[in-house]
């Protein structure tokens, strides 16, 4: 038996932050950000509830910060957002 999966593109609407400013607080939230992802951290879209990864992180970095639309596909079990097309929202 052989499954098919098919991954059908949707569209996700959110802030490009990991929603916490807890470090700089003190700071723009895009200088934040841009801090964060120097270390450790990855560029992200938070949607109010979830923070999801992106895997184009240049392309994010030109939205730090920003109310966007990602539209791409979704992996459920890493929560991660292949992007197809990012924009301001």
């Amino acid at each position: 038996m052989i499954l098919i999966f098919l991954a059908l593109a949707a569209t996700f609407t959110g802030t490009m932050c990991g929603a916490n400013h807890t470090m700089m607080k003190d700071q723009p939230d895009d200088k934040c950000i841009r801090m964060c992802v120097k270390g450790s951290s990855e560029y992200a879209l938070f949607d109010g509830q979830n923070v999801f990864k992106l895997t184009n992180q240049t392309k994010s970095a030109k939205f730090a910060a920003q109310k966007v639309k990602v539209t791409g596909t979704l992996d459920e079990k890493t929560k991660t957002i292949k992007i197809t097309s990012i924009e301001p929202l």
